[in-house]
């Protein structure tokens, strides 16, 4: 829904009749907000405008800009919260549990919610019905995530064996509608770049204490008094902002202390006891925490950052390499630097000559292109010979988990039918689970040892019982045609398996979907139009687990030209139209970055001759 920038067409403020229809509006839809929770959504004497987008999309905003409810078709039919507004009342949805942290890269990635990654409660799955709004949690965070409509009720679900797409997602953390909020804060320390795990402040609290369920309950975005919408640090222990976390340092006069720099004497941190007292906190100045930035940044170019890694974001580079080289018992906010923000700290570093950055327009994030290590700070620096203590910010996606995300299996499997059933009955066989080929010759073959069905002169051929007979060819044999008593033994599995229902089951990563019939190929197309321009159109992507708009934004930086993304007919997916003649480029782009299989790629070039 967020994926990709829209321009809005108008920005307006509501009248008073029309803020009393959309109050009725949420409050008929969204039968948990009680009055108070309306007014903490919807503060009744703070400014409320309405953003028209060119997709029809309505979004409304308090006073501040905070985006609160967004409008999918602008009629008022299928209204949603912004995860702002779900970290101001959380309970205002049900939700979908994950099964832990590490689903959730894949949620605010862009990917919907499928059943294998829920976590189903000891009661059992809870009640819903298709196109339903529910938001999904993370294990141990009381912040939804992301927001959406169920594609199916909780009997079709169970009916499936749990499988297949739970949840559309509509608006999640990390996308453009919440990244259209100024300063961009998070409700809590377990909400990182590229993950969200549990709240490290529920976990430090005593589990039976009263003090736990007040912070699981308490709004952690709550209205000011002119309206806006402020974070109750009270409940924050970090806001991340920018790849931004807090740095405190117990304090403890009876631990010895350790110099953290070169050269800077009066800058030393003690070591973390666990005999300190957790409240006691000591924060540096300013000008300590520069110095402990650039400490860090030098002790990670000379240890983990290598060229042949760059470029590479410059979230990752603090994530993954600045963090981790900060000394133990710390963490790092950026913020509490002169700089505040990591992308004018990599600026100043590239102005100094340090380092090479670049703004990426469409990451909308600084990368770092190349490291001088001819600099004269980098030259005169000596690392640390210290095992580099682990990045408290989780590094959620390893090279392998991104591969594994980009690898795509295929396989056709089949469901018994009413023709071959009373085989599966007759070996006490499952009839309502899904069979690979082989599996289902097996089950062939192992009614045919059962009922001593092969020839005694001819062990190639089976002889035909009535039950077998049935499955194989009734409904096959025309009127009046004798019906055959004997198979040969290599015909027997391709004729049973062909009168089974075909389904086939694509999986990628942790997603996974199964469906009936066989698998539809994706389909290729280019064709001239008017000034004799070529246009390649993509579609059937969606049956390869890919999204049509992440697709058609990484097709565009790919060939550097104009995409677009329209519905097809009858709601049959949707179709990537790409500008120029790319299609022998987009082909071998599908195969060797998401592993289609050559054979589900259907290519026609009408502009060959």
């Amino acid at each position: 829904m967020f994926k990709k920038v829209v321009e809005a067409r108008s920005h307006q403020r509501l009248s008073g009749a029309d803020r009393k229809k959309l109050r009725r509006n949420i409050k008929e839809k969204f039968s948990r907000a009680s009055d108070s929770d309306l007014d903490a959504l919807l503060p009744p004497k703070a400014e409320i405008t309405v953003a028209k987008l060119q997709n029809r999309v309505h979004v409304y905003s308090v006073e501040g800009g905070y985006p609160m409810f967004f409008d999918v078709d602008g009629r008022g039919s299928e209204i949603f919260p912004s995860v702002y507004a779900l970290w101001t009342v959380p309970e205002l949805l049900p939700a979908f549990m994950l099964k832990g942290g590490e689903v959730s890269p894949f949620i605010i990635g862009g990917a919907d919610l499928m059943f294998p990654g829920i976590k189903v409660p000891p009661e059992g799955l809870p009640s819903f019905v298709p196109g339903e709004a529910w938001a999904v949690k993370v294990p141990g965070n009381p912040a939804p995530i992301a927001v959406g409509s169920t594609t199916m009720s909780s009997t079709e679900a169970l009916k499936a064996g749990l499988r297949g797409k739970a949840l559309r997602i509509t608006h999640y953390y990390r996308d453009l509608l919440w990244e259209s909020v100024e300063g961009r804060p998070v409700p809590n320390a377990g909400f990182y770049e590229d993950a969200v795990f549990e709240d490290p402040s529920l976990l430090s609290l005593p589990q039976n204490s009263d003090s736990t369920e007040i912070v699981g309950e308490t709004s952690i975005v709550q209205p000011n008094n002119t309206g806006s919408i402020e974070v109750d640090e009270s409940h924050v222990n970090e806001l991340q902002a920018d790849s931004s976390c807090a740095l405190t340092i117990p304090n403890d006069e009876n631990d010895t202390t350790n110099a953290i720099t070169a050269g800077v004497a009066d800058l030393k941190l003690p070591d973390s006891s666990p005999a300190n007292d957790p409240n006691e906190q000591h924060t540096l100045s300013t000008a300590d925490i520069d110095l402990l930035l650039d400490k860090c940044l030098l002790q990670a170019l000379h240890t983990t950052v290598k060229d042949k890694e760059l470029p590479i974001p410059g979230s990752t580079l603090w994530s993954n390499h600045v963090l981790p080289c900060r000394p133990p018992g710390t963490t790092l906010d950026i913020k509490k630097s002169s700089y505040k923000k990591l992308s004018k700290w990599l600026h100043a570093k590239s102005s100094s000559g340090l380092l090479s950055v670049k703004e990426d327009k469409y990451k909308k994030e600084v990368m770092l292109l190349s490291v001088n290590r001819k600099h004269a700070d980098y030259a005169s620096f000596k690392p640390e010979r210290r095992p580099v203590e682990k990045s408290e910010q989780p590094s959620v996606q390893s090279a392998n988990e991104v591969r594994s995300s980009k690898t795509l299996e295929v396989a056709e499997i089949y469901k018994p039918s009413v023709h071959v059933n009373p085989i599966f009955s007759s070996v006490g066989a499952d009839t309502g689970r899904l069979y690979s080929a082989s599996e289902a010759s097996d089950i062939a073959f192992e009614y045919i040892e059962k009922q001593n069905l092969v020839k005694p002169t001819n062990k190639s051929i089976v002889v035909l019982d009535a039950i077998l007979c049935d499955a194989l060819f009734k409904g096959v044999i025309k009127k009046g045609t004798t019906y055959p008593t004997e198979i040969h033994k290599k015909d027997l599995g391709t004729g049973f398996v062909s009168r089974m229902q075909p389904h086939h089951v694509v999986t990628r990563g942790n997603e996974s979907m199964v469906r009936k019939g066989g698998l539809k190929p994706i389909q290729l197309l280019t064709e001239r139009r008017q000034g004799n321009k070529k246009v390649t159109k993509l579609s059937g992507m969606e049956s390869f687990l890919l999204d049509a708009d992440a697709l058609a934004s990484e097709l565009q930086k790919k060939f550097a030209c104009s995409t677009t993304v329209g519905e097809l007919p009858g709601k049959k997916g949707h179709e990537v139209l790409i500008q120029g003649g790319v299609i022998d480029d987009l082909a071998k782009h599908l195969i060797e970055q998401y592993g289609v299989p050559k054979r589900y790629i259907e290519v026609l070039d009408k502009t060959r001759k």
